[in-house]
């Protein structure tokens, strides 16, 4: 069989299943499988190839991130696999708020695979940024990130910790987070609910224990000045106002991704 030839018959295959981008996904799985770029791939339809394993796999619903191992989050290349939360691009929206302030030292929450905080690091040389989770799986990729992207040595502070009971020994001028904002009774797809840590997606009964938590600690986390940087669950901007309003949060900026969803609250005291 050609490569033409499966990428067509995959394609059919995954658009029956529901995958949006099947034809994309279709080349990034064969491609990934015969160790080429996409370019090279399509640029040799002709030639034999077939990834009918890998196909199987996204088939059944694992995400196309976990098989390929890797996904893009600001123009870099992040490891990822079971056990931290894939990285989404509505997320790079905290980064570009982020990168709009001043601040030299910085606090990624529930850093997963550490995308949020390398990202800063790299984007702001000099700068002293620190990675919290509780998940010690989750911090295997965040340390394999930061050994991949610097080869020169740690870039980034990574904290083991529980974010509800963690005291930094020094304030932070920035605290970034992107947490867990689900409420277990919102369906999700089978790739997200069967394959992501529970740990990364689910926040109490109503999807708010995070933002709560956040609201109550973060003030003892930041310097005088600082800027609390949160990303907005889809639903969740009313219900996490009120969290904010309720602990005397200032909502600087409410700021939409470029779908036009509300994602990133800007908040300080």
């Amino acid at each position: 069989m050609t490569r033409r030839e499966w990428l067509v018959a995959a394609e059919v295959q995954l658009a029956s299943a529901g995958v949006d981008a099947a034809r994309l996904e279709a080349q990034v799985l064969l491609a990934h499988h015969l160790g080429v770029t996409r370019a090279s791939l399509l640029a040799n339809l002709d030639e034999p190839g077939q990834a009918d394993d890998l196909l199987a796999q996204r088939l059944n619903g694992e995400p196309l991130a976990y098989i390929t191992g890797v996904r893009e989050f600001y123009g870099r290349m992040f490891r990822v696999g079971p056990g931290a939360l894939i990285p989404r691009h509505e997320t790079e929206t905290l980064i570009n708020e982020a990168l709009k302030l001043n601040w030299r030292t910085a606090l990624d929450v529930g850093t997963g695979t550490g995308c949020l905080a390398l990202t800063l690091a790299a984007e702001r040389p000099g700068s002293d940024v620190h990675g919290l989770d509780v998940s010690e799986e989750a911090l295997v990729w965040a340390k394999k990130n930061d050994a991949e992207l610097n080869p020169d040595g740690e870039r980034v502070t990574w904290h083991h910790a529980d974010a509800f009971r963690w005291h930094p020994a020094e304030p932070f001028d920035l605290i970034v987070s992107n947490p867990p904002y689900i409420a277990p009774t919102e369906p999700l797809p089978t790739e997200i609910h069967d394959y992501e840590p529970h740990l990364a997606l689910y926040s109490g009964d109503d999807g708010l224990d995070f933002y709560r938590m956040l609201a109550r600690r973060a003030p003892d986390w930041l310097n005088p000045g600082g800027c609390l940087l949160v990303e907005i669950g889809d639903g969740r901007l009313e219900g996490g106002q009120e969290v904010w309003n309720a602990l005397d949060w200032t909502t600087r900026d409410v700021v939409a991704d470029l779908d036009g969803r509300p994602r990133v609250w800007v908040l300080s005291l």
